[in-house]
């Protein structure tokens, strides 16, 4: 008696589906009971997932385990389309299964792996599945993006909005937290962290019920253009209709962008006055995600008296235009000190020094700019670095490239395979015809595909590659701004007998100024 297991798949979760795995079940108790030699090891059924892909078939891996354990002799279900829609898949099973000599029978399509000819029959089938499945994917993709010109939304509800059969309403209470947001970072000046701080203090419930609020969380809020009106949509892709693995869209497919799409719970005018001041808060050294500090020397300068830091204070000229000046903490908080009965009071730091921000920046940029370093090598090796990063991360990067000649390079050798196959009067003329023409397509457009690469790869070095590599050259030869400078800098020390000392991030040097 052979030991059967059945396996059977329905891809979705609808109700006009449920019938037919039902039905499949029944089918192979009835196909097994017909059998004298055979006995039912297990049905085993997957219902609501898809099969271009074996990773999330829960069933399907359990079947393969219990094969490895010697529980099962032979394998029996509908057709490919049910086994995997993914050619790779189905054949690395059949093939694992034949070494442990177990046989797998496709009923609908006459496969049994047990026979000479089963294997080149079990490809073309499969390969015809997985054509289905890219079509099928296609097709879907298409759907959904027509749907989002026209307004439909996709995805699930957020902070302020519901989301309804593809529409967008306003949720009052949700709401309220989003303008709170929004007016504490515009006209309270204060960080995200800042924010996520206080909602967290308030138990505040974010859009997933929690009060896990985090500075990312509040940025997140503040950059989401839905809260004006406008909806963005394909911020993600899929790439690759087999893993159903979504990725970034970094400019790989057309965004869906409607202005004034529904009723917004921040007016555009402050929306975009958020937007400007995050960027200037990006280039005074990323407060948001840091302590909110306002100025690029914060937490940088420090008293040699007392080690406190130095803190910004505003001064007034005669001419009437003001300017920046540190000043150490503890002098500012408790004076330089008492004297009572001639004996000091010990509190207060005598440091007596205050350091105009100017005079700062100017001590920073000559101790840099006096660095001896071979500064076409650094160039050098800081413009292959962006490349290589950047390429990686492009579509039509180099590592894309390959991939594209490795999968046209298969398909290639797939297609003569069948003719090999055919001349040796393997396969019939009709299976050859349809395994050739499936080949001619994917080779097409693989071709297409690794064109594309190839042009937006050329672009790059065209356009963006060559704008890198000047800015990298800019900075190396002494160019960039106080930011720069800024992120360069360890830390500057103030003493009161007028030295400033200035030591830069991973150096021993130190620089020894007067003033």
């Amino acid at each position: 008696m052979l030991r059967v297991a059945a396996y059977c798949r329905v891809s979705t979760n609808q109700d006009d589906q449920a019938n037919s795995f039902e039905s499949q079940q029944r089918y192979f108790l009835e196909c097994i009971a017909r059998n004298p030699e055979w006995e039912l090891q297990k049905i085993y059924a997957d219902e609501g997932i898809s099969g271009t892909s074996t990773q999330k078939r829960r069933q399907f891996n359990a079947m393969i385990a219990a094969a490895r354990r010697g529980e099962i002799d032979l394998i029996i279900t509908k057709e490919v389309s049910r086994f995997a829609r993914n050619t790779l898949d189905t054949l690395q099973y059949t093939r694992e299964l034949q070494r442990l000599g177990i046989r797998v029978i496709f009923l609908i399509d006459h496969i049994d792996t047990g026979q000479q000819e089963g294997e080149l029959r079990l490809t073309i089938m499969s390969s015809m599945a997985q054509e289905e499945s890219r079509k099928t994917s296609q097709r879907v993709k298409w759907g959904q993006t027509r749907r989002m010109e026209q307004g439909v939304v996709f995805g699930g509800c957020l902070l302020g909005y519901d989301v309804a059969r593809g529409a967008l309403t306003v949720q009052p209470e949700g709401a309220a937290v989003v303008r709170w947001i929004f007016y504490q970072y515009l006209y309270e000046h204060k960080s995200a962290r800042a924010i996520a701080r206080e909602l967290r203090t308030k138990e505040v419930l974010s859009s997933r019920g929690n009060c896990k609020w985090s500075a990312a969380t509040v940025l997140k809020i503040l950059k989401n253009e839905k809260y004006c009106g406008d909806l963005i949509q394909k911020k993600t892709y899929t790439p690759d209709y087999l893993t159903h693995e979504k990725k970034y869209n970094q400019g790989q497919e057309e965004l869906v962008i409607l202005r004034d799409h529904h009723e917004p719970i921040i007016h555009r005018n402050m929306w975009e006055q958020v937007q400007q001041e995050r960027k200037r808060r990006s280039r005074q050294g990323k407060p948001d995600k840091g302590r909110g500090n306002r100025y690029l020397l914060s937490g940088k300068i420090r008293c040699g008296e007392c080690a406190s830091s130095f803190l910004a204070r505003k001064k007034q000229g005669a001419s009437g235009t003001s300017y920046r000046v540190w000043r150490c903490a503890k002098a500012t908080r408790e004076g330089a000190g008492l004297q009572e009965d001639g004996e000091e009071i010990p509190r207060g730091c005598r440091v007596g020094r205050q350091l105009r921000e100017e005079t700062a920046m100017e001590l920073l940029r000559q101790s840099v700019e006096s660095v001896q370093l071979d500064r076409e090598e650094i160039s050098r090796r800081l413009v292959h670095a962006a490349e290589s990063a950047m390429e990686q991360a492009a579509e039509g990067g180099g590592t894309q490239q390959h991939r594209l000649e490795e999968e046209l390079e298969r398909e290639r050798q797939k297609k003569r395979r069948a003719l090999e196959a055919y001349m040796d009067a393997a396969i019939s003329p009709a299976d050859f015809q349809f395994f050739n023409c499936c080949c001619d397509r994917e080779i097409a457009d693989l071709e297409n595909r690794l064109t594309q690469a190839r042009e937006r790869q050329g672009a790059w070095e065209e356009g963006q590659g060559a704008a890198v590599r000047a800015a990298i050259q800019q900075i190396v030869q002494g160019g960039g701004d106080d930011a720069f400078y800024a992120q360069l800098l360890d830390h500057i020390t103030v003493y009161g007998d007028g030295r400033t000392e200035v030591v830069l991030q991973s150096l021993p040097t130190r620089w020894i100024f007067m003033l």
